[in-house]
């Protein structure tokens, strides 16, 4: 359904569902925001995902992506435009055991429908819900939908980090293993790739804050959370779920290389000895492409956000320093 904060139409749009761990950091704001603000993308649906059960953190991770994804919509002008559905509340348990949900039931109404084109369904956490999806309706792997996934370690020489595999696939391994083991198309942008889009405290102050009510929202919530939980002095922050909105934009948003899908071992690393179907990879992105865009859309919307006094304004304060550092987590 084309959104009415469209800017431009197009003659044709990629039909797109995007699956958020939405409150799990401060990145996928932005990335829901770009998505939601493309005129080529037809943005079916929100799934709320869960993001771990780790000690210290929120116990209803799903409810709390779920409530920043409705939060976003309302500063959006979307409250009840753009269909939300709740999906997992936890990791699957097994690889054959789906956990059902709305979301999923989303993404299986949506594949399964006839006559309407590719489906692509924007992962910025775990692959929870898609393999639900997969395990509730294995059709779904006949079908033209392709997974986009902000997710997994550097294919390169290092080894993973005793106890720290990367934060999407850790949150659900049983998952990615059976989306990678499926037949369904994979756009990957794993860690290597998706740290390559680091913005800093200024150029947000100069380029988003100044754009209404939603742009000082995003700013501010990202700059609160790297002073909860950064480890040292820090004026930056990786916007690391963005390459899935900008490789839908443009597929060639950074250099792409096709490798066997692997599995992924207990402890996050890459068996590349028990391999299934050939996927593509993000070696790279344009981060020029993919910012500017954002940037542009962000100050169109905020041109025409009649309930926004400073749509066309300056932002009304400088982004407070933070001392702080931290390993991103898309």
């Amino acid at each position: 359904m084309p959104l009415p904060v469209h800017t431009r139409t197009l003659p044709s749009q990629r039909r797109v569902i995007i699956d958020t761990d939405a409150k799990n950091e401060a990145d996928d704001q932005f990335a829901i925001v770009h998505g939601l603000l493309s005129p080529s993308l037809d943005v079916r649906g929100i799934v709320a995902a869960h993001f771990g059960m780790r000690p210290g953190r929120s116990e209803r991770s799903m409810l709390d992506s779920r409530e920043e994804i409705e939060l976003l919509l309302d500063l959006m002008g979307l409250t009840g435009k753009v269909r939300v559905e709740n999906g997992a509340p936890y990791a699957l348990p097994d690889e054959l055991t789906p956990i059902l949900s709305p979301g999923a039931d989303l993404i299986v109404e949506e594949a399964m429908r006839e006559d309407e084109g590719p489906l692509y369904v924007a992962f910025f956490g775990p692959l929870t819900n898609m393999a639900a999806a997969l395990l509730a309706e294995p059709r779904i792997a006949e079908r033209d939908v392709t997974v986009v996934w902000i997710g997994g370690p550097s294919y390169g020489p290092e080894p993973v980090a005793a106890g720290r595999p990367e934060f999407n696939l850790a949150n659900d391994i049983v998952a990615a293993n059976v989306v990678f083991a499926s037949d369904l198309p994979v756009w990957q942008i794993p860690r290597s790739t998706y740290v390559m889009t680091a913005v800093s405290y200024a150029e947000l102050d100069e380029k988003v804050a100044p754009c209404g009510e939603l742009g000082e929202y995003l700013v501010r919530q990202l700059v609160e959370w790297n002073a909860a939980h950064a480890r040292g002095p820090m004026e930056y922050r990786s916007l690391g779920d963005s390459p899935a909105i900008g490789v839908l934009l443009n597929e060639n948003c950074g250099r792409i290389v096709e490798r066997p899908a692997p599995t992924f071992r207990a402890d996050g690393s890459y068996d590349l000895d028990r391999t299934h179907r050939p996927i593509r990879v993000y070696e790279t992105i344009d981060s020029r492409f993919l910012f500017e865009d954002f940037f542009a859309k962000l100050r169109q919307f905020a041109r025409t956000d009649l309930r926004s006094p400073r749509a066309d304004g300056r932002a009304d304060s400088q982004i407070p320093q933070v001392d702080g550092r931290t390993d991103h987590q898309a």
